[in-house]
């Protein structure tokens, strides 16, 4: 029982060849092509509409500097956003459950807005380790404890995407299993089960889309304080 419960979460093959490649290369195709015509379709517009909403509440707190990450981050988002809302299909495979791919986006992310800070304006990046006002026998201990929670952010950050999404499918699929098990010894049961499902379903989308969007203001939040 526990092999076939987490048999979702390893990476399918086909010939020796990792299936994960195509599943991360699914959510450009999915998404059109902007056009050069006057007026788009109903599609590109709502893409355009969202992508300039998202950037616009994204960066509105960052200076001029930091809008050339606005690029990025967008791509970043809608890449996450599909990939976790294509896992609550049926028969998919999730590649954002990997804790490898996540730390592989968080930690070059976090290691570039941190470089910026300390090449742009060293002194305030600096100083983040070292509140003003601070006792002399509390300094050891206060530059250990920054330089410990700077260096878990991109932890957190690939932890959080993971164990979220994870423990996601994980009720989907024993709630699931009781509903299908419960089917022929009692139905009533099996019915408020199936509805329990429906509704864990419908709570999985949203943290699909709440978990794509934190993982960008996160990293936001990170670049803000280096620029």
């Amino acid at each position: 029982m526990t092999l076939s419960l987490f048999d979702q979460f390893s990476s399918p093959s086909y010939l020796g060849i990792p299936l994960i490649l195509i599943a991360l290369s699914l959510p450009w195709v999915l998404f059109p092509a902007p056009s050069t015509r006057w007026l788009n379709n109903r599609m590109l517009t709502l893409q355009g509409w969202f992508i300039a909403r998202f950037t616009n509440q994204l960066f509105l707190p960052l200076n001029v500097g930091g809008h050339k990450w606005a690029p990025l981050f967008a791509s970043l988002m809608i890449f996450l956003l599909t990939l976790n809302m294509l896992g609550l299909m049926p028969y998919t495979f999730t590649p954002t459950t990997q804790l490898s791919l996540n730390m592989g986006l968080a930690v070059p992310l976090w290691l570039a807005t941190v470089i910026i800070g300390m090449r742009n304006q060293p002194t305030h990046a600096l100083g983040h380790f070292l509140p003003e006002g601070t006792p002399t026998p509390l300094i050891p201990v206060l530059i250990i404890i920054e330089t410990i929670s700077l260096f878990i952010r991109p932890l957190a950050l690939g932890v959080r995407l993971t164990a979220n999404l994870t423990a996601g499918h994980l009720l989907i699929h024993l709630i699931s299993s009781a509903a299908f098990v419960l089917m022929p010894m009692m139905p009533t049961v099996a019915l408020l089960t199936a509805i329990l499902l429906l509704m864990l379903t419908l709570l999985e989308v949203a943290v699909a889309m709440i978990q794509a969007y934190v993982f960008i203001l996160l990293l936001s939040l990170y670049l803000q304080e280096n620029v």
